[in-house]
């Protein structure tokens, strides 16, 4: 079985940075990566998640006031 992959999109690589730091503290597995071509965004990263953790993650952006534009799957 395969791992799903979602990318968060945000306006700045500092945005990208600090989802990467929020989410490690909490042993989530993160990736910083070009934003795929097909997406749109204020900003050339993104942050690749898996899909699985979408939740969790949604539940530790929203704690720690971290913003961001969107989540697609990929």
């Amino acid at each position: 079985m395969s791992t799903q992959y979602a990318v968060i999109l945000v306006d700045s690589t500092s945005h990208a940075m600090r989802i990467e730091h929020v989410l490690a503290m909490v042993k989530l597995e993160t990736k910083l990566i070009p934003v795929p071509r097909h997406l749109s965004s204020n900003c050339g990263v993104c942050v690749r998640v898996r899909q699985e953790d979408i939740p969790l993650i949604r539940q530790q952006l929203a704690k720690n006031r971290v913003s961001f534009n969107g989540i697609e799957n990929i």
